[in-house]
Formats: C-alpha cells, structure tokens, sequence
C-alpha cells in the first residue's frame, strides 16, 4: 500500500476493512446488498500512544500491516485519498488475527 497521507494522533489507528466473502460455504451467493460490513481490518496508520496521569508516553501494542477484528460500531468512516477508511480508538479493537 502506497504511502498513507495522514497520521493519527493519540491512542487512533487507521483501520481499512477487509471485504468478507461474497458466497457462503454452502455456495449461495450474497448480494450487497444484504452484506454487513466487515469487522476485521488490516491496520494502515498508527498513532504514537495515549499518555498515562503522569503525562508519560504508552505506546500502542498493534502496529501498520496487522490484521484485526473491531466492534460493529466502532470507529468513524472518513475518505482519504479516495478510498475508505476507519479512524477508531485502540481500545475498540478486540484482539489481533494470527
């Protein structure tokens, strides 16, 4: 992937979702107009960290490239160079896929 032009701040990741299969195991295929979005993603962009109450830098545990799966509702879609992005909190990420 090209070269991101934005960076989070904070505790944020950029989150690109990962398009879920369109045929179900069973071989139906799935108009998408009947598709939910995806839940899993694969991490673009990393912010530096959250502070702690003493102001000191804690680094975030994911980094650009990982795979993860997030909330239903997690994050804010925004467009950045024409393709569709997730901004969400590293709180809102559930756990990293193997």
């Amino acid at each position: 992937m090209a070269k991101l032009k934005f960076r989070p701040l904070h505790d944020r990741v950029v989150v690109k979702r990962i398009d879920a299969e369109a045929k179900t195991k069973g071989g139906i295929i799935i108009p998408d107009t009947a598709k939910e979005k995806p839940q899993e993603g694969e991490i673009v962009a990393v912010g530096p960290g959250g502070r702690d109450e003493n102001g000191k830098l804690i680094p975030i545990d994911i980094k650009a490239g990982d795979r993860v799966l997030f909330g239903k509702w997690s994050g804010t879609e925004v467009k950045i160079d024409g393709e569709e992005l997730l901004i969400m909190k590293e709180s809102d990420i559930m756990g990293v896929v193997a």
